[in-house]
């Protein structure tokens, strides 16, 4: 059958929606079944899509493009400079061990000098797309052994540009490799030449970004559409890649360079935003075109080679990797993290094999030879990140040193949190401070491992397991506090501890309003949204030093939440339809003002006074008699100028 884009594309999505879901259900992770989805679909497998691996990297070079855009836009000058110390640290301790490991194993395999460094920039790299991914689907993200992690990533994806440059210096030739038609302007020139030709290249894009980029951005801004910025934003990142592709340049990297560029603007969430729902899907049609790409006729040619090079650059990346993170002063179960996240061969070796089989550095069958072990190493990682999460981890980890014993645990404490970030922590100690004693779970081993030294009852555990909510005393237990940093895993928890334990009563925190609208559509009654009361006491000490009584604005404050907590009701069904959202949001707003004006409207001076001493009542009644909050008619202003009164 003649394979066309429409029909690869309802093949893609059918076999993501198949396989993803049943692979997160056993605790794969959603990469792992894309990989897996891709190769059943692939030419390898049952021959639906690729036609022998053709065809299918116009889908996963468009996939490569946009997540390299969307990393480069992520990469924010601020950011990087805050973590430098840590990026410089990790990133050229990673690449540059690793490299030096990779060029010594391979000129002992009889490689040239120039093919062993070309090998060993490449192998240095890891996969952005499945550490980043798998840290956020597990919560990590946030940990040493997550920090640690996007710094080496994005030491790494900064190096791809150098190490760009530095391959044409390495070529024998500017000839093409066998079969492959041209369509750079740089072929058949010198080494040196390429080089001055791509440097040109990158600062021409930087250049043009600042001086070009942003003010067609700033006209299109104008016009109001926002389809037409978001069909701007995607021309910028094609023809970036497009001028790259000319000048003999990874369309790839063009475009993590507009990325980049663009992060500094003032446009940056905007587009974050408008690209944010392909993200995802972009992501995971990589993965399928990796699995795709796997040339499985070369490895059952030579299985024991393929096997051997992939045990060999996973198990020295591991060793390097370890290093590296023992001088980060790494935990050990982190450092065990790390390593494993960190130990597959990553996308950007794609873009660099292929440019150095173009360069004539390596020959063909090793080109397909080392693409085979980058996509086998990455298909491997999801399996090693399980493999250790579920029995690595519980023999040897935190898990080990501070899992519950049965006398340890209280099993029949009536309150679980699960998660003691700042928010969790708060409510533990809370009702710690009134004798209610709850049982804590957390995923983030050093964060278990200081608590636990400062004498908090904190057991290590993800508590969207099963196995590990039944430990932690959940069928006895009365109240969940589920308080995960992260919404979707929060969520997911919700979902388990509802059906397998309905007797609980769930109390959720909220990272914001929309994840409150995302709670009740899940049914929750009791949602907290973090950030509410403590703006509100900022709120009532501003007003407090601007010279309102302390007991006015504490119960300003306190109508302010009951005001706010009714809204968010009366929102929640419009939350799905934005226009009507905004209209009913303006104007519960509106309503929101003129009862708390209303409010202000009573005379509460008898009871104020008894929660403000001496001094501050004098002040007070100076400033309202005399003061600016005197109005010109002599009347007072409306907060002490009511007659009725309130018990």
């Amino acid at each position: 059958m003649t394979s066309t884009l429409l029909y690869d594309a309802l093949l893609y999505l059918a076999a993501a929606i198949v396989f993803v879901p049943i692979a997160k259900r056993i605790g794969m992770g959603s990469v792992l079944g894309y990989l897996i989805a891709g190769i059943i679909i692939g030419p390898f497998c049952l021959c639906l899509v690729g036609g022998e691996g053709k065809d299918v990297m116009h889908f996963a070079e468009f996939g490569v493009v946009m997540m390299l855009f969307l990393i480069g836009l992520e990469l924010e000058p601020s950011h990087f400079w805050r973590m430098r110390q840590l990026i410089l640290g990790t990133g050229i301790l990673q690449v540059g061990l690793t490299t030096l490991l990779f060029v010594a194993l391979f000129l002992l395999l009889g490689f040239s000098w120039t093919a062993a460094l070309a090998i060993g920039l490449a192998l240095s790299m890891s996969s952005t797309a499945i550490v980043l991914q798998t840290l956020r689907e597990k919560g990590l993200a946030a940990t040493q052994s997550g920090r640690c992690s996007f710094a080496v990533l994005l030491f790494q994806d900064i190096s791809v540009i150098p190490i760009l440059a530095l391959l044409p210096l390495l070529a024998v030739s500017g000839v093409p490799a066998q079969g492959e038609e041209s369509a750079s302007f740089l072929q058949g020139l010198p080494g040196w030449a390429q080089t001055i030709a791509l440097l040109l290249a990158i600062n021409l894009v930087v250049v043009s970004g600042r001086f070009l980029i942003v003010p067609f951005l700033r006209f299109i801004a104008r016009l109001h559409l926002q389809e037409l910025f978001t069909a701007s934003a995607l021309f910028i990142v094609i023809a970036t890649a497009t001028l790259m592709s000319l000048v003999g340049l990874s369309p790839a990297l063009g475009t993590f360079l507009a990325g980049v560029v663009l992060a500094n603007s003032e446009y940056r969430h905007e587009l974050e935003s408008d690209i944010a729902p392909f993200k995802g899907i972009l992501l995971g049609l990589f993965f399928i075109s990796v699995g795709t790409s796997i040339n499985f006729s070369l490895i059952l040619n030579e299985p024991l080679k393929i096997l051997a090079l992939v045990f060999m650059v996973i198990a020295g990346k591991a060793v390097v990797l370890a290093l590296t993170g023992k001088l980060a002063r790494l935990s050990f179960d982190q450092n065990l993290l790390f390593c494993i996240g960190l130990a597959q061969v990553g996308e950007f070796a794609f873009v660099l094999f292929s440019f150095i089989s173009q360069l004539s550095i390596l020959s063909l069958e090793w080109t397909d030879t080392m693409m085979a072990v980058t996509a086998l190493s990455m298909t491997a990682t999801p399996v090693l990140l399980l493999f250790n999460e579920r029995l690595v981890q519980p023999r040897f980890g935190t898990l080990e040193k501070i899992e519950p014993e049965p006398e340890d645990i209280d099993l029949h404490a009536p309150v679980i949190i699960a998660g003691f970030g700042h928010f969790g922590s708060t409510v533990g100690r809370f009702l710690k401070a009134n004798g209610i004693h709850a049982t804590i779970l957390d995923n983030d081993s050093d964060r278990v491992d200081l608590l636990r030294r400062m004498g908090c009852k904190v057991f290590y555990g993800d508590a969207t397991r099963v196995d590990i909510l039944k430990s932690a005393g959940a069928d006895q237990a009365r109240i969940l506090v589920a308080a995960i940093g992260s919404p979707e895993i929060n969520a997911d928890l919700i979902e388990k501890a509802r059906k397998l334990f309905p007797h609980l009563t769930i109390m959720a925190r909220a990272e914001n309003n929309q994840d409150a609208y995302h709670l009740m559509d899940m049914r929750v009654s009791h949602i907290y949204r973090e950030t509410l009361d403590t703006a509100v006491r900022l709120g009532v000490d501003a007003l407090v030093e601007l010279g309102f009584r302390r007991y006015s604005a504490t119960r300003s404050g306190q109508n302010f939440i009951r005001y706010d907590e009714e809204t968010l009701l009366r929102l929640a069904p419009h939350s799905h339809d934005k226009d009507t959202y905004i209209d009913n949001f303006r104007e519960e707003i509106r309503n929101q003002e003129e009862m708390l004006s209303s409010d202000l409207k009573f005379d509460h001076k008898q009871y104020d006074h008894a929660w403000d001493s001496e001094p501050n009542r004098e002040e007070f009644d100076r400033r309202t008699e005399s003061g600016p909050a005197a109005k010109s008619d002599g009347s007072k202003d409306s907060v002490s100028s009511d007659s009725s009164e309130e018990r």
